[in-house]
């Protein structure tokens, strides 16, 4: 498998762009809401910390043998960033996490998301995808669904594990 670089992905009403620093001051308002929180803790970041973590984040990870992707979601009809989609890359497996701010959670736009952050993970040789889900989060359960994952039964931090097998 080659390593993918994150690439801008278009799908129905969502410009999927690869995350920047510049991004932190508008995501920063996206995920503000402690709501966010409530399935897998924490609280939301502060500018500062959400910047630091966009840099920390572009500069790719230390390790040689995983590629790091991250995804603003910017609805096409308005160019407002909604959420983000991210995938760790190891070998031909992928890891992938969705948020979707609480203003326009409902609407379908996490699984478009997915869907499409799936579908590109295919052409770049990725076979296994991936997600970590808390058994309690019915909306993360219809997201990972959408994207063609099913749990698997295994269970490790408190969280179920999702997978799809991609050919």
């Amino acid at each position: 498998m080659r390593t993918p670089e994150a690439a801008a992905l278009r799908t129905d009403r969502l410009d999927l762009l690869p995350l920047r620093p510049a991004d932190a001051e508008e995501m920063a308002l996206v995920l503000a809401d402690p709501a966010l929180h409530a399935f897998t803790g924490g609280e939301p970041d502060t500018l500062d910390a959400l910047r630091a973590r966009y840099r920390r984040l572009g500069a790719g990870s230390p390790d040689p043998g995983v590629t790091w992707g991250n995804w603003i979601l910017r609805l096409r009809a308005d160019g407002r960033a909604t959420g983000y989609v991210q995938a760790t890359v190891t070998a031909d497996t992928a890891e992938i996490a969705w948020v979707v701010g609480v203003p326009w959670q409902g609407r379908g736009l996490a699984g478009e998301a997915a869907r499409a952050l799936v579908a590109w993970l295919r052409t770049q040789g990725v076979r296994t995808v991936v997600a970590h889900i808390h058994p309690g989060h019915e909306a993360s359960a219809a997201v990972a669904r959408a994207a063609g994952l099913s749990p698997t039964g295994e269970v490790q931090d408190g969280e179920v594990r999702w997978e799809a097998e991609l050919s």
